[in-house]
């Protein structure tokens, strides 16, 4: 921990998705509760477009996401090849159940403040775009040890990007020709949100 200051910008919304990369392998799957360096990467992209040439995280330091629960919701899918059957084609389908975050809180922390203003004037999603999440427009300073530390304030899961012995896998990154990434995931007070 150390005296590195944040500038964090809090999104909400009533709904947001994280897909699963195991997705098309199970029959019932659960989103996971994390960003991976690959929806980091998105999201960045997302906010500051003049990066899309480039590779890796540049602007995003850290990350928490908080949720009230999730909603098992049903989701039909085609297979990616077709069959022939009689005079016809095909594609055949499946149900699939994912889970669905209720009521996300998510900060997305900065080096800089202007990255954090540029960030505060755009709305963001996780891995679906019509799960919007808006953002507040006040920014917060903070330390970074009050950000690991405050964990009433600051509670929720955030998977720290890193390959060390508590590491696992995570997925594959698409922005990087397929590489697997990793992480060991970190909570922080309660990461479900009480509603009252």
């Amino acid at each position: 921990m150390s005296e590195t200051i944040l500038y964090l910008v809090k999104f909400t919304g009533p709904f947001a998705f994280i897909k699963p990369w195991t997705a098309v392998r199970d029959i019932e799957t659960y989103s996971q509760q994390f960003l991976t360096p690959s929806i980091t990467e998105g999201i960045e992209k997302k906010l500051f477009p003049q990066l899309l040439g480039t590779s890796g995280i540049q602007k995003i330091k850290r990350h928490r996401l908080r949720y009230a629960g999730m909603s098992m919701q049903m989701e039909q899918t085609q297979t990616r090849g077709w069959n022939k059957s009689s005079k016809k084609m095909e594609r055949p389908r499946s149900i699939l159940y994912r889970g669905i975050l209720l009521n996300p809180v998510l900060y997305l922390a900065f080096a800089s403040e202007k990255d954090a203003q540029i960030a505060s004037q755009q709305h963001i999603c996780l891995c679906r775009n019509e799960d919007v999440l808006l953002p507040d427009e006040q920014i917060v300073t903070v330390t970074e040890l009050e950000f690991d530390t405050n964990q009433e304030q600051y509670a929720g899961f955030e998977l720290m990007f890193e390959q060390s012995e508590h590491a696992f896998l995570v997925g594959h990154n698409r922005w990087s020709d397929a590489e697997p990434m990793y992480g060991s995931l970190k909570t922080y007070g309660n990461p479900v949100r009480i509603l009252s």
